[in-house]
């Protein structure tokens, strides 16, 4: 399996200028490749191959008084950039065939220069020094802020310098399964019930929302209101553009760290979770206060971290189908009846009694046992077949 390790990087005052006209010059060759691949489309011509691609906007690219400047920078993140636009191309064309599953693939688009920028180097464009610094081609050494050891030597690392004006490094690293002690499956498997007044409802236990964009939305309101009046161009815009910036770096920040740490601490405590498919990208387009809370959950980066780690460490994982009615559903085995609260408009009712057994449940814990009965059945179901 392979995992990205990110470390904060501190380049020095010399070694800005480089870095930002690295960033350039990976944009500049990435959009003239894609201007020559349109080119030829609309000219009729045949489809320009990578290797004949790489020739035109690198190599002979540098020996014209225009492009003279890619010389100045390292090769690698030259040859990385065209292979990204590679790599977009074949997603494009595999969706248009039907072998590439999931949302609708765009064709690539020009780059812009924003907020986040980035590079990438192969073995052969970075070496990690004894003295623990990153050394990188025609950058230099670059300090490194270790908080932990690579598991492995890494295959590449990314250089990324997000909107807030932080550099990191990405480590991309191949790791062995790391299978965790087999734990009794009836005692300690769990539904997962993930909502908006609680984070998650698991088995006998629930995560409160943390809620951390919230907390920063009088501060955030204030740094954009001061932005909203500088004006364009100037060097308090600058700042006060980078201020607003830091106030959203800090909540994805937080939010990640709660993601992750929550996470692990259900891998480590269950052998098998189960939890329902939600349409996150449908509910954060209703509008309003609720797409917001949806948004400030990250309910699908917590999905995909937690997917990944049960992988990892052989725990068990299954996505009950999202139209199973796990709020309706009376928890009563003997009962089972659908009359539980429907639709929007009855998100306000916590507690609900049923008509058919008098059975009172709380509404999160009546859905994380419903949740576990089905993913245990769907578990089962496939292990038979």
């Amino acid at each position: 399996m392979k995992l990205r390790y990110n470390f904060r990087v501190y380049p020095s005052a010399c070694q800005l200028p480089i870095l930002a006209k690295s960033f350039g010059c990976a944009r500049v060759v990435y959009n003239d490749g894609l201007r020559a691949r349109n080119d030829a489309y609309r000219r009729g011509e045949p489809f320009i191959t990578d290797n004949q691609l790489q020739k035109q906007v690198t190599t002979q690219a540098k020996k014209t008084p225009e492009r003279a400047w890619l010389a100045e920078v390292s090769a690698v993140i030259l040859v990385q950039s065209l292979a990204d636009l590679h790599s977009a191309y074949r997603n494009f064309f595999a969706w248009k065939r039907g072998d590439r599953k999931g949302l609708k693939t765009n064709p690539p688009r020009l780059k812009k220069k924003n907020g986040r920028q980035s590079i990438r180097f192969t073995r052969n464009g970075f070496q990690l020094r004894v003295n623990g610094t990153l050394y990188l081609a025609k950058i230099g050494e670059v300090r490194v802020r270790w908080s932990r050891v690579l598991p492995a030597e890494p295959s590449s690392v990314t250089i990324i310098k997000d909107a807030s004006g932080r550099y990191f490094a990405s480590f991309v690293v191949e790791v062995d399964d790391e299978v965790l002690p087999e734990l009794e499956l009836e005692e300690t498997d769990t539904g997962i019930d993930l909502g908006l007044s609680s984070y998650a409802v698991l088995r006998g236990r629930k995560i409160t929302s943390p809620k951390f964009f919230r907390r920063k939305e009088k501060k955030l309101r204030r740094a954009q209101r001061h932005l909203s009046r500088c004006k364009k161009g100037s060097s308090n815009r600058r700042k006060a553009k980078l201020a607003v910036a830091k106030i959203h770096a800090r909540v994805v920040d937080q939010r990640r760290d709660f993601v992750e740490r929550e996470t692990t601490r259900i891998v480590r405590e269950s052998q098998a979770v189960y939890l329902e498919d939600l349409n996150v990208r449908s509910m954060g387009r209703r509008g309003g206060g609720l797409a917001k809370a949806v948004h400030d959950q990250g309910l699908g980066l917590f999905v995909r971290a937690l997917e990944t780690k049960c992988a990892r460490y052989g725990r068990g994982f299954v996505k009950v189908a999202r139209l199973f009615p796990s709020t309706q559903l009376c928890s009563n085995p003997l009962c089972a009846a659908l009359s539980g609260p429907k639709g929007r408009r009855q998100l306000h009712l916590r507690v609900w009694t049923c008509s058919a057994c008098g059975a009172i449940h709380d509404r999160d814990q009546n859905a994380e046992i419903n949740l576990r009965r089905e993913g245990r059945r769907l578990a089962a179901g496939s292990a038979e077949s």
